[in-house]
């Protein structure tokens, strides 16, 4: 082996290794994403597969080819989980050690056997297939974030392509048994593609990163706590500065006699009833509206492009639909009622507040009436 090849070689490790220092350090610090510590992982067992490598190139043996082999697959399986974690919040450990198992017990026996060659060309196809499908998992998530997970797949795709490269050189050369580590212009170009690969992957990535983090604060910041619905705040930043015009409607609602249910049940079980009503609202809307709790038992529903009739067959729906509930809480139901207000917006544009006003106004009809019923403004 040359001194460039032992050169990239130790760049390798030494990039693996300040990555995987920093994304441990990353994780340490919030203890939230742990996809980070997954690849942080991943990468950590890279870095000793360099140097077990390294050592190999110097000295073919059998023993260091083993290892070599098997913490490179150890440290794939990682961050393909990473991968998959990051993409669907589950830990997919399974997953892992089906990917570390299945690579170690096709590549392992050609080692073992005397035919080097032949493992060296199932070990670059394996890694590859990991790679790729680890791309896969992040190109499948690339709706969060496109351009930096489209940017991360398309690298991850790249260092794929070249071990891809390494084994069709093997396969051409036709050697069977090699007796040494590969040398040719596909390893050098497969340890460069490897550095490139890390540094961008490990940028884009810890920038991905604090964006998730900011994200999350900022869901936070706007999100109900007790019904995950939004807040005032959020509803207000959506709508505040906006006129509404005659096919917007507001739905206002209001818990009937929700404090006599705190002072009976307790402030748990009024809980559990807003968490129901939150469903209610959800399952009764779907996507299609814009749902806020405003505080106490006091919600909001904002319906674009739609007309009364529909406006009040949706108040109708979820006023019946939640005076039907039984709500279950320490080991008997609960019953409870809503009453609803609606009002429009107009050809000549209402501001939101008015809107929201008019929406009070129409609610307060229902109150007076007798509750649990659904009242239009005028």
């Amino acid at each position: 082996m040359t001194p460039d090849y032992n050169t990239l070689l130790l760049a390798i490790g030494l990039s693996g290794f300040c990555l995987s220092a920093t994304l441990f350090a990353s994780w340490m610090s919030t203890r939230v994403e742990r996809f980070l510590l997954s690849w942080s992982l991943g990468i950590g067992c890279i870095v000793p597969a360099v140097a077990v490598y390294s050592a190999y190139v110097e000295n073919p043996g059998v023993r260091l080819g083993c290892l070599a082999f098997l913490l490179q697959f150890l440290g794939f399986a990682f961050i393909y989980g990473a991968a998959y974690r990051f993409r669907t919040g589950r830990r997919g450990r399974k997953r892992m050690v089906v990917v570390f198992t299945a690579s170690a017990a096709i590549a392992l026996p050609w080692l073992l056997a005397g035919y080097d060659g032949i493992g060296f060309i199932v070990l670059n196809l394996l890694i590859a297939s990991a790679l790729a499908a680890t791309a896969a998992e992040y190109w499948r998530g690339r709706e969060e974030a496109p351009l930096p997970l489209t940017g991360i797949a398309v690298l991850y795709m790249t260092t794929a392509l070249s071990f891809v490269l390494c084994a069709a050189v093997l396969l051409h050369g036709g050697r069977w048994v090699l007796g040494h580590a590969p040398d040719n212009w596909a390893e050098n170009l497969n340890l460069v593609m490897a550095i490139v690969g890390i540094t961008g992957i490990g940028a884009m990535s810890l920038a991905l990163n604090q964006w998730r983090i900011a994200g999350s604060h900022q869901r936070a910041a706007n999100t109900d706590a007790l019904t995950g619905l939004l807040n005032r705040r959020a509803l207000f930043d959506r709508y505040g500065d906006e006129t509404m015009g005659e096919h917007r409607a507001a739905i206002a609602f209001d818990l009937d006699s929700f404090k006599s249910v705190n002072d009976r049940y307790g402030h748990a079980a009024g809980d559990a009833v807003l968490k129901v009503f939150a469903d209610v609202l959800r399952d009764a809307c779907g996507t299609a509206a814009c749902i806020a709790r405003l505080g106490g038992e006091e919600f909001i529903v904002v319906l674009d492009r739609t007309l009364p009739d529909r406006a009040h067959r949706i108040g109708e729906h979820i006023r019946a639909e939640f005076a039907s509930r039984l709500i279950p809480f320490g080991g008997r139901p609960i019953t409870c009622t809503v009453s609803a207000g609606i009002a429009f917006g107009n050809a000549d544009g209402l501001s939101f507040d008015s809107l929201l006003s008019n929406a009070d106004r129409a609610l307060y009809m229902s109150k007076r009436d007798g509750r649990n019923r659904v009242s239009l403004a005028a």
